[in-house]
């Protein structure tokens, strides 16, 4: 399978419904335990009990009922042995006990079978490249995992207590009737089953293509309706309400014509099934009868017959939903192990070793780099960044600037060339240990819908309540905090949309503060917010950066004006380095960029004058 594609239509034809069986048989019989493994063993034995009672209790009645056909008056304490009465009420109560003890000593193997493949798959996603999530959308994701989670308990749950006990029924009773009442009876119920059995696949399949419409309509509805919320203001900003609405409605349109298909095909269905059962039963009970007739039965074998059949066609009645539902069980399953199927993009070496302790020295050797083969965004990229230096990269946009974060954390690996920190190359050490090692301020802090001092802690999720606000000290956030009714436990919402892009940004900076890194990435860190904001983010930035390697990647040329390096990139090239005063005195590039800044700038600052 293709390492970052993940197309839930195609794969699903790829995957066999075998292999996802089997895929989730691994995770109820567990190698490494032991109590899970015997869990199951006894809950089969009580499943295998139940059943010897449920098939038994027809005998149970035939010789009640052949005591109670004699001739003459009938005295039941006489005639009836009092014990088949209580037997037949024991074998009933046996019956149900089983059955309850079974499902009891079972649960804890469906949960954890279902806690473990949740856990695994969203492990697994975070584990996948960065080009993966940007290819796919939230809220499909979301809905394929919480389907699937769904979709196993009702297989675990229907197969135990549905599928396998009407399978032992039907052996049980097809040998019951060979053996008591001849190969005619035999030979009629077997074919009646083969003939249901047959009847529910074939229109199953066929009506399979309704229920895959009917999921993607809705994953595709679920992704609009998030994406719409989660951009609610921009909705808003537009006056587009009814634009999404419309796109909503679009989809959940979609999603209820194939759910009417659906359902029609579920009328056909239930009529076939129907007719064979009846079929099947009335031929039956007309030998059974027949036998009567002619002294070859008594009446307690014709009630043991109808018993016997109705035993089975109880379950196969429910077998029709139960098959379907599995089916779709399984269709869900298999959406959700197809993500577990998608390579990882970027993966440790085998060889792999924590990076090393350091001063926090990057290096980038003749990088080559393009996100698709056909569009390449960095040539030749070579640069040092000292350990205690601060190194700025600036250019146009779209000149590759935020593509040199995203190596340098190994969300993506180069095309050619290396990376090194404190001279081990990136792809040589554990992405564990070099993300470690690197702390970032990016340009739109993204906070968790939580508190204050959560999102602070992120940044090193065992710390203390003394050490998280100690961080927001240093960042300059602590007096804000403290003004807050509810203080570090205030939440934050959404994204952080309750606070102030200054004040995001500063509780970003907290928890790079607390995680102390020996390198510092600053991505466009201040080049949302206003300048009296900026100003004192910057003021911040300079604190937490002294004494650290530090690489800052801007727009604002105003920002970087005091570091070591500044590198200039244009269209993914290296177009000039040096100080801000030696590009000064060069008068290339950089030297028109900062001129066309200080005009808008001053401009800005007559404007502000006047308003």
């Amino acid at each position: 399978m293709d390492k970052t594609k993940f197309d839930s239509h195609s794969q699903s034809e790829k995957r066999s419904h075998f292999k996802t069986a089997v895929n989730l048989l691994d995770y109820i019989w567990t190698k490494d335990r032991m109590d899970l493994k015997i869990r199951v063993l006894i809950a089969f034995g009580f499943l295998l009990a139940a059943e010897i009672a449920t098939v038994y209790s027809p005998y149970i009645l035939k010789f009640l009922v052949d005591d109670l056909t004699v001739e003459g008056g009938v005295d039941v304490l006489v005639v009836v042995p009092v014990a088949l009465i209580i037997a037949y009420g024991v074998a009933r109560v046996l019956q149900q006990a089983f059955g309850e003890l079974r499902d009891a000593i079972f649960a804890k193997v469906g949960q954890n079978a279902i806690r473990q493949v949740a856990l695994k798959t969203f492990r697994h996603l975070h584990r996948l490249s960065l080009r993966f999530h940007m290819d796919r959308q939230t809220g499909g994701l979301s809905r394929v995992i919480e389907r699937g989670t769904k979709g196993i308990d009702f297989l675990l749950r229907f197969m135990l207590f549905n599928i396998i006990p009407t399978v032992l029924k039907i052996l049980f009773i097809c040998g019951i009737m060979w053996v008591e009442y001849g190969m005619a009876m035999s030979l009629i119920t077997a074919a009646t089953l083969i003939g249901y059995i047959y009847f529910t696949l074939a229109v199953t399949e066929w009506r399979l293509k309704y229920r895959r419409k009917m999921n993607d309509k809705d994953s595709e509805a679920n992704t609009k309706a998030i994406d719409s919320l989660l951009n609610f203001e921009t909705v808003k900003y537009f006056g587009n309400e009814h634009h999404e609405a419309e796109r909503f409605d679009k989809a959940i349109a979609g999603y209820e014509k194939a759910a009417v298909r659906s359902q029609t095909s579920l009328a056909y269905l239930n009529i076939g099934q129907g007719f064979i059962i009846a079929t099947g039963m009335v031929l039956v009970l007309y030998i059974s009868a027949e036998g009567v007739a002619s002294g070859a039965m008594t009446v307690g074998d014709f009630v043991a017959a109808h018993a016997f059949l109705m035993l089975l066609v109880q379950p196969l009645n429910f077998l029709g939903f139960v098959y379907r539902e599995i089916k779709q069980s399984l269709v869900d399953m298999e959406k959700m192990f197809e993500l577990l199927d998608v390579g990882r993009e970027i993966d440790d070496n085998p060889h792999a070793v924590p990076l090393p302790e350091g001063g926090g020295e990057i290096e980038f050797s003749a990088v080559n780099f393009g996100y698709e083969e056909n569009r390449q965004i960095l040539h030749d990229v070579s640069f040092k960044v000292k350990t205690g230096q601060k190194v700025a990269i600036v250019g146009p946009s779209g000149a590759g600037k935020s593509t040199i974060s995203r190596i340098l954390f190994r969300f993506y690996d180069v095309n050619s060339g290396k990376v090194t920190i404190d001279g081990q190359d990136i792809r040589d050490v554990t992405q564990q240990s070099l993300r470690a090692a690197i702390g970032i301020v990016p340009q739109d802090t993204v906070l968790f819908n939580d508190t204050i001092s959560y999102n602070v802690g992120y940044g090193r999720p065992e710390a203390s309540q003394q050490d998280i606000e100690e961080a927001a000290r240093l960042a300059s956030i602590d007096g804000f905090i403290e003004k807050l009714p509810e203080g570090y436990a205030t939440m934050v919402g959404e994204r952080g949309l309750k606070l102030s892009g200054g004040e995001k940004q500063r509780v970003a900076i907290a928890r790079t503060i607390l995680k102390s890194p020996r390198i510092l990435l600053f991505d466009e860190a201040t080049s949302a917010l206003d300048s009296r904001t900026e100003r004192e983010i910057q003021e911040s930035l300079k604190e937490v950066s002294k004494n650290r390697t530090t690489l800052v990647i801007a727009h604002r040329l105003s920002t970087v004006v005091d570091a070591d390096e500044i590198i200039v990139l244009d269209s993914g090239h290296i177009a000039e380095k040096g100080t801000h005063q030696e590009l000064l005195e060069k008068q290339g590039q950089y030297a028109e960029m900062w001129a066309r800044q200080q005009e808008v700038a001053s401009y800005q600052e007559k404007l502000d004058a006047i308003t």
